[in-house]
């Protein structure tokens, strides 16, 4: 990593206060862990593993490098998920702000491994879309409107933050390695680089930039999803 890299990403590169203010550095229990974060673990207190926030700081520094260099291309995208309840308004949030695809709802088997299936299903959401005021659909009935009408709700509803996404993304940011798991591991066999929050029950190996941190709470996925965001808004002029 460049010393220019680090110099442009200081500012954005949150303090120890301000994560412990956040309860990064609150993992599960011991019994939850996974032992290849045994090395991004401080120490246990009442059976509850404290990740080291050190390590954590490094994770955030290498994660937002790795985010800088993809903005800096033209067409470097980074697909954002986060499918549990905590992360869904943060995910969408930062990802709408600085125009990244994200999903939130569901992940769908297949996304990245099938990514011509998804293709297909945006193409007709287009297609549905683009012919909505055609003389052809005016000459519909009633119930063939309906039935027009609730396949672009769920078309919409499916594809949710990715119905601009025309080709594979450059990575994902996961916000939660261990419940983003499915997505995780169709990204490694796409070979796309994963950037993830790693609580302590995760699998860091698997991840392109590991950020050892609690997945669970709503001012730590804040924290940690705003550097992603953050990094992306600088290279690309974007106010955040």
């Amino acid at each position: 990593m460049s010393q220019t890299t680090k110099e442009k990403n200081v500012d954005i590169i949150p303090d120890v206060v301000a994560m412990l203010e956040a309860g990064v550095h609150f993992g599960h229990e011991k019994s939850k862990r996974n032992p290849k974060m045994e090395q991004f673990i401080y120490m246990h207190r009442s059976r509850v593993a404290i990740i080291d926030l050190n390590h954590t700081r490094e994770g955030i520094v290498k994660a937002a490098a790795f985010v800088q260099s993809i903005a800096e291309k033209p067409h470097g995208e980074i697909l954002f998920v986060g499918t549990k309840r905590q992360a869904r308004a943060i995910i969408r949030k930062y990802a709408e702000a600085v125009k990244m695809p994200y999903i939130t709802k569901r992940w769908l088997g297949g996304t990245l491994t099938n990514f011509s299936t998804i293709q297909k299903s945006i193409e007709k959401l287009d297609e549905l879309k683009r012919t909505e005021d055609s003389k052809q659909t005016a000459k519909l009935t009633k119930k063939e409107r309906s039935v027009r009408q609730k396949e672009i709700e769920r078309l919409e509803g499916v594809l949710e933050g990715v119905k601009s996404l025309r080709s594979l993304p450059a990575a994902i940011f996961v916000a939660g390695a261990h419940d983003e798991r499915i997505a995780v591991r169709e990204a490694v066999r796409m070979n796309i680089p994963v950037i993830g929050i790693a609580d302590t029950n995760a699998d860091p190996a698997l991840l392109t930039c590991a950020i050892p941190a609690n997945d669970d709470a709503i001012r730590s996925l804040e924290l940690i999803t705003r550097v992603i965001a953050q990094t992306i808004a600088k290279v690309r002029g974007i106010e955040l």
